[in-house]
Parts: structure tokens; sequence; C-alpha cells
């Protein structure tokens, strides 16, 4: 049986809910859900767009909040939004539609449409692009180091090839793992250009919104394009303080840039079950997970994220841009989808996207997952001694990512950095089980601190939300003394990028200084191992213990070289 066709027939011989067939909510449903979105709900501030999608029907939509606090417009369900990375599963499609009209291949090499593209001794295949496992570094992130401002320079596709033409190694070979990377999608949107003799913008629209009739999205690639009903985008730089415009600046589109509404999106969310555009195979290939070359099965489909919530299967995918925040998350055995679309960055779309399914899915839904996991653990767990905190305290390292944290003792309490000098207190819930006390979703987070055996590291796992555990192993404590810090000082540059990067010693610690960015400390984590805003910096040294350069391990860039500058 085709997946589409699937997709109805599950959801006619599942029980019906409080509104399956229903074409608008309860109104004690309705106010229950409005509650959800309260804290956005007033004048004077930005919110979101909700749309509720059941048995193809749009059965509750509503707009919380301002689109443009300068007038004080208010959003309603026909604001348009930027959706950020929400785009992806539209950039796929059009792949997808020009493999089905034979002019294009998955497994083709990217080179064939991008020869500009380095040789990295290995093929990239357009599948490699679509699911995050090209190992190409991320195009926000190369930018940044360049020394571009995310949404406050323009940036179009020739400064992202600017610098992705400049790259000489790739953070893994293809299909090896998984690591979001924008750079697929925005090569894609390119090839997209160069394939079909249309600008992105005009493929996407003849090709997808024109038929499914969503009159009102588009790609924009043009940043001084006037949009009618466009939502402003809006930060706090902290509670309570004012809110101010954060606008994305890009001429660039394929990994971002779709603006839509929460009526349109219903349209496409639609084609998921009776496909107008593409048929069931489209839909089927839009819905297929990848293998890495091990062999192993990824939850990343086309610009689509396969996954569970509370028991029940999902495929969404979340967005987040400058100001706006968005997330769709669409659950086929029933035939239900939640869109929520945000103009604040300090909005949760994913969360109020789960509290109006907790509403509407609630006899379907089994308890949460934090529920579940700490259902036998004990209500009261006897404080630490100061001897256990201390066995505790100490730098934790992440060898599969090169990320650490650092365990500290304060005011008699735990504190764990994930950063610099961000410090977040631990709450023990069961013996060395921690969760994180003041973040929204801390309860999620289960910090296992394990002793050394015979068998076994002195480590930490990691996990959150009942995921599989990431291991950090206990390294020693690295204090330099000034002497050792002045050695790391000096000049650094990169074949890869152009800005000199300087490393200085400022009132006795360590400090990175690039361009158009704050000075960043260096907090030492193991010998030659620093951590900053930036990542981990892992100093290197020639045959006579004399420092050459550094790598840089940066999230979604990896083994990043700069040499260190002779005078």
């Amino acid at each position: 049986m085709k997946l589409a066709r699937l997709y109805v027939v599950l959801a006619s011989m599942l029980s019906v809910s409080l509104f399956a067939r229903a074409q608008t909510l309860p109104a004690d449903v309705a106010a229950t859900v409005d509650k959800v979105f309260g804290q956005w709900d007033k004048p004077g501030s930005p919110g979101c767009a909700l749309g509720v999608y059941k048995d193809g029907q749009i059965v509750y939509k509503h707009g919380y909040g301002m689109a443009n606090l300068n007038d004080d417009i208010p959003i309603t369900p026909a604001t348009v939004f930027h959706v950020a990375s929400m785009s992806k599963q539209f950039t796929a499609a059009s792949i997808l539609l020009l493999a089905q009209q034979g002019k294009l291949s998955l497994d083709d090499d990217v080179h064939k449409y991008v020869p500009e593209l380095p040789d990295f001794g290995e093929k990239i295949t357009l599948r490699n692009l679509m699911h995050h496992t090209s190992g190409l570094r991320d195009q926000w992130s190369l930018l940044d180091l360049a020394g571009w401002r995310y949404s406050q320079d323009l940036i179009t596709d020739d400064d992202v090839m600017s610098v992705v033409t400049r790259q000489r190694e790739l953070n893994f070979k293809p299909g090896e793992k998984y690591m979001y990377s924008n750079t697929g999608f925005t090569l894609l949107a390119i090839i997209v250009k160069r394939v079909s003799g249309m600008s992105f913008r005009e493929f996407t629209t003849k090709n997808i919104f024109e038929p499914l009739g969503m009159t009102h999205t588009h790609f924009r690639d043009d940043h001084e394009e006037i949009i009618k009903h466009d939502a402003l985008g809006y930060e706090q730089d902290g509670k309570d303080k004012p809110f101010r415009m954060n606008l994305t600046n890009f001429d660039t589109a394929g990994a971002t840039s779709l603006h839509t509404t929460v009526e349109d999106l219903q349209l496409w969310d639609e084609n998921f079950y009776h496909p107008r555009v593409g048929g069931d195979a489209f839909i089927q290939q839009m819905l297929q997970r990848d293998k890495l070359n091990s062999g192993e099965l990824q939850d990343y489909a086309s610009g689509l994220a396969i996954g569970t919530y509370r028991g029940l299967p999902t495929v969404g995918h979340s967005g987040a841009d400058a100001g706006y925040r968005s997330d769709m998350a669409r659950f086929p055995e029933q035939h239900f989808s939640v869109a929520v679309l945000c103009n604040s960055a300090e909005t949760n779309p994913s969360a109020l996207v789960h509290q109006v399914t907790d509403i509407m899915l609630a006899k379907d839904l089994k308890p949460p997952a934090s529920t579940t996991a700490n259902s036998s653990a004990p209500t009261v767990v006897a404080p630490l001694t100061a001897e256990q905190m201390a066995a505790i305290a100490g730098t934790y390292w992440n060898r599969k990512n090169d990320e650490f944290a650092t365990v500290q003792i304060r005011d008699s309490k735990l504190q764990i950095d994930v950063g610099v000098n961000d410090l977040h207190t631990l709450k023990q819930f069961a013996p060395a089980h921690f969760h994180v006390a003041d973040v929204p979703w801390g309860n999620d987070i289960d910090l296992h601190f394990i002793a050394a055996d015979a068998g076994k590291l002195r480590g930490l796992e990691q996990s959150f939300g009942g995921d599989k555990p990431e291991f950090y192993e206990s390294v020693a404590a690295y204090d330099p003394t000034a002497a050792e810090l002045a050695g790391y000082a000096g000049a650094y540059m990169s074949e890869e990028i152009d800005p000199i990067y300087r490393i200085d010693l400022r009132s006795g610690k360590l400090t990175l200084i690039r361009i158009r960015q704050k000075p960043d400390t260096l907090r030492p984590a193991m010998q030659d191992v620093f951590v900053g805003e930036i990542g981990t910096i892992r100093f290197t040294r020639d045959a006579n213990k004399r420092i050459t350069g550094f790598i840089l391990d940066a999230g979604r860039i990896q083994n990043f070289r700069f040499t260190l500058r002779k005078n």
C-alpha cells in the first residue's frame, strides 16, 4: 500500500477524538489551548500564530501578540512569518521533483552541478546534502569565523560560496555520520536554479506553492522586498528588558528564507495524505530516512525529522533565525498536525506544539518521558556531603564531539559550566543522578555521574528526554602558570578564511580577539586545550614542543586548522 494512502487508513482506524470530524473546537477546548499562549497574548509583545489541522481541515487557528510593535498590528492566522529551517523540506522536495522529471539523480556527485566546489577527494551526492551526511562545514559557522555578523550583515549566495569554496577539508567522510549542515541546502537550491533554468523562488512557486494554492508563501531572495502582512522579528536582551527588532538580512534561500502562514502550511501538510504535488512516490521519498555507510538508520529524511512524541510517530521540522522561531509537527497515525510560527527569539515553538498536542491528543499519548523515567525515583534524596560533592566536581570531556563540561562547587552547591561561566545548578533526584534546576527543560536532562572501577572510566553520562546518553570521561584539570599561558599568545591564520585571530594574555587569562566579535576568554580544559564561546581550541606543537598553531572544533565545524604566523 502506498505510504500516503496508509496515512489515511491508519487515521480512520483509530478511535475518534473529541474533535475528530469537527471543523472547529469546542469553546472550552479552544480556551484551554489559548492559555498555552497566554504569556504572548498581550499588547506590547510579539507572539505566535497557531494552526491545528485534523483530517484535512484547519480545526483551530489563532493569533497571539503583535506582528509589528511599531504600529500595534496584531498577529492573525494570515500573518506571514519567516520560518527559517522549516524551509528545508521544500528545498528537498524541489530536488525530488527534478529527479521525477529525469533532470538529475539523487546519487549524482554535487560537483556535476557545482564544479567550483573544492575536490575533497570524496564523492558527495545530492542525497548526502539532503540528509546532512555530506561532511560539509556549516555555512553560518564559516561566515561567523570569517567575520560576518549573522542577521546583521547582508548575506548572499555569493557570500556563502566565497567561504565554502575555500575549504580544504570536510568534517568527516561523506556518509560516515550525521551532522546538520545548512551548506548542503544552499547548494541544493543553487542546483535547482542551474538545472531548471529558473530562480529557486520561481521553481518552488510554480511547482509547489501555486499547485497547492499556497498563495501567501514564497522564498524571499531579495532582502529589500516588501511583503504584505509580514511579521517583524524581535528579541530581548534579558528578562523584563524591552523588545528590540532582530530581522534576517539574507539574499540566500534553500537552507532558510521561506515566508509562509499557518493557513498555507495546512495545504502542504495535507499533501502528505492526498498528494496533489508529486504523487505517492514523491511522498515516500520525502519520508525515507537515510542510512550511514555503517548501515545505521538515521532519523532525518528529506528536510524532515522523523521521531516520536509520547509514544506517537511524528514528522516535522523546526526553525530559528534572528527573531523568528517556528515548528510544525505531524502525527500521521492521527491525521493531526500543529504549526506554531513566532516572531520572538524568546519563544519555544516546539514546546508550544507539544502543549497543544497534549490537550488535543490526550487520550492517545503515553505519559511524559520525564514522568515515567522518574516514577520509581525517591521523592527525598539525602543531601550530598562535602566529600561526595568533591568526588563529583571536575572536568569532563566528550571525546566524540570534543566538548567539555566542568562541574564545580559554589555556595555549597554543585554547578555545571557548559561553556565559559555558563553556570547551572544541579538538583539530585536519585543517587548519582541529577537534573538541571534553573532551565525550563531541566527535568528532561539526566546527568549520571559514574565512579571509576576496574571496567569503566570515571565519567558522566548525559541524556535528554530518555535519548541514548552521551559519555563524558573525567580528565585531569589543567591549571597553567602565567608563563605557560603567555606561551600560547600570538597571531594565528587559516588558509580557509581571511581574518587573523589574535590570542593575548589579558588580566591573567588567555583571550581570543577576532574581527567583529567581543573578546572571548579561553578557559583551560586539558594540557594545550582551551574552551571558549567559539568552541574547543586544541594547540598543536612540533617535534621540539614549540606551538605551531591550533585546531578548532566548533559544533558544525570540525578540525579547522590555524597556523601561528611567524614574525
